[in-house]
Order: structure tokens, then sequence, then C-alpha cells
């Protein structure tokens, strides 16, 4: 028997022996992978029918898909001859390495969690925050997406959200519409105050009870005019077609009793010499 005949006799059990193990881990795979679609199917709709709020769904689906495809990962690395020991101790090491060089992205995944266990907003609130505001369209592990008014994505991370203020505008039934109206100092201030009440009484988005009383006040003298302000309740998706209205027909108002809307003004004196 010559050197290539013994070469070739240690050598083809081996290759065969990887061949098998690369087969049986492509199988793993395919096949793991196909199971792991279906428990997340399974578990979006069992998510469903407990009736979680989308964000959570959203958060939860996640963290399960990165956990399913961890799962699977070792056990190819079993198959295939490694030992899964020392994989998650070298796993665990990587992970240390990469949590300290990714301490935002891991201060991101914390505010997302506290994000959906305190609720301070949904998906479907529109929120101001960060110097942005619209609408939460979705909540991830890192980030949350909003979709402002003239339809534009706005990204934030999770981190921010969860450490800075936020106000959510969507979160109460009811809003209060606040409106300064300014008159000239001549104006009958009693007038001015009975027209405002009738105009926001009969509003067609505002309504009026005691703990959502229309009130008429003067708010300050200025230096041109008399401040007057106008506060009435709406329903939060009636706010700003409301102050639209509202400011609308305050100026019709006004016009139709003659009562003039003061603006600066600057006289120039001329000397001749």
């Amino acid at each position: 028997m010559d050197t290539m005949e013994v070469f070739l006799s240690a050598a083809l059990p081996r290759v065969f022996e990887f061949c098998k193990m690369v087969i049986l881990a492509l199988i793993i795979w395919f096949v793991g992978k196909k199971l792991i679609q279906i428990g997340l199917k399974l578990s979006k709709k069992a998510m469903e029918r407990a009736k979680l709020e989308a964000s959570v769904i959203s958060f939860l689906m996640s963290v399960i898909k990165i956990l399913l495809y961890a799962v699977l990962l070792v056990c190819i690395t079993g198959t295939v001859g490694i030992e899964t020991t020392s994989l998650i101790t070298v796993l665990g090491s990587v992970g240390l390495t990469v949590g300290l060089a990714l301490q935002g992205s891991l201060s991101n995944f914390a505010g997302g969690v506290l994000i959906l266990v305190l609720k301070p907003f949904r998906v479907g609130d529109y929120i101001v925050a960060n110097g942005q505001e619209g609408t939460v369209v979705g909540i991830d592990i890192f980030y949350t997406k909003l979709l402002t008014v003239d339809n534009r994505a706005v990204v934030i991370p999770n981190g921010a959200l969860a450490n800075g203020c936020i106000t959510n505008v969507s979160q109460e039934a009811t809003r209060r519409v606040d409106l300064i109206a300014s008159v000239a100092y001549e104006s009958d201030i009693q007038l001015v105050k009975r027209l405002l009440f009738e105009l926001a009484s009969n509003l067609e988005y505002s309504f009026e009870d005691e703990e959502h009383p229309v009130q008429v006040y003067v708010n300050q003298y200025a230096s041109s005019s008399i401040d007057l302000g106008l506060r009435f309740w709406v329903k939060s998706e009636d706010y700003w077609t409301a102050k639209w209205e509202a400011c609308e027909k305050i100026k019709e108002v006004f016009d139709a009793n003659g009562i003039s809307i003061p603006f600066n003004q600057l006289d120039v004196m001329l000397k001749n010499k």
C-alpha cells in the first residue's frame, strides 16, 4: 500500500464524517428555521387572543425571535461537535465585550422595557418628546417610531424617551382649548366677555358641564390692548379643528359687533430745521 492509499484511507472517513455533520447542520437549520417561524406565528396569535397591546406584542416577538435563534445556533454547534459549554463561555465573554461597547444600545433596550412596563404612551398615541411630536406607530426593542402630521417618519431611541420628558396628548379623552383675544382699551369688556362666552358655548365641537366649564376672563393689560382669555373643552381628536374654527369665528364676531383688534403702531414725527 503506497502513501496515497494510506492517506486516502485515513482521510476519507473524516471527509465523510465532516460532510455528514454539515448536511445534518443544514437540515437542522432549515427545519429549525421553519419551526421558529411556526412558533412565532402561534405566539403572536396567542398574544392577540390574550388582547395584549400592539406595542407589547411587537417587543415580545422581537425578544422571542432572538432567543429561539440563539437556541437553534447552540443546537447546530452541538451537532457539529463543538462543546456547547465552551461555546456558552465564549459567547458570555463576547457578550460582555459587546455590551461594554454598546452601552447606548443597552440603554435603549432598558428604555424599551420601561416604556412597555410603565406605559407612558402606547401605539396610536400622539406624543411630544425630545423636540419631536407625532403619532406612535411602533415601539421596538431599541427605538420608537413616530409619524408626524406631515407624514414624516421620526425614529427616537428608547433610552432618550425613558429618561426625558414626554407629553402624551392622546391619553385623556378631553382637552382644553386656551385662546387669547386682544381688544382695544375703549372696548366694552362686558360685551366682549359675553360674545366670547356665547361663541364657545355654541361651537360645534365644544361641550360644557360642571367639570368642564367655559371660562372667559381678563388675562392682562398689555401696552396697546386688553387681552382676554377664553377656555373651553373639546374631545381630544377635535382639538385642532375646534381651535382653528374658534379663531376664525372670534374675528367674525368682533367685526360684526364693531370691536376692534389693536395692532402695534409706530408714530413718526418729523421736525423741520
